[in-house]
């Protein structure tokens, strides 16, 4: 058995838009990622993947999942936000009142 790895901090953050429906959420992304990480196998020997470290990632195709289309997709400039969760540069903040 292996346990699933999440890859937050190296996972691509681009936006992506459909010109042809005009889809802003789904989209079917292929990925080749090279990563090193620590394989820490238990004495029953299942696997857990640990310490994942991205060395290289290419997105090789991107189409949208409401139409289908593959060569409308473009990158929505500016509105990536960093993989930590944390506002993208720039970002206004809301600040409560007083």
């Amino acid at each position: 058995m292996v346990r699933a790895t999440r890859y937050a901090s190296a996972v691509v953050t681009t936006r992506y838009r459909c010109e042809a429906c005009g889809n802003l959420t789904r989209f079917d992304v292929t990925v080749t990622r090279r990563v090193q990480a620590f394989y820490h196998y238990s004495l029953g020997g299942d696997l857990e993947v640990e310490d994942p470290e991205v060395l290289d990632e290419t997105v090789e195709a991107v189409s949208c999942r409401w139409c289908g289309n593959g060569g409308r997709v473009v990158e929505v400039p500016g509105a990536a936000e960093p993989a930590s969760g944390a506002p993208a540069p720039g970002a206004d903040a809301v600040t409560p009142p007083p």
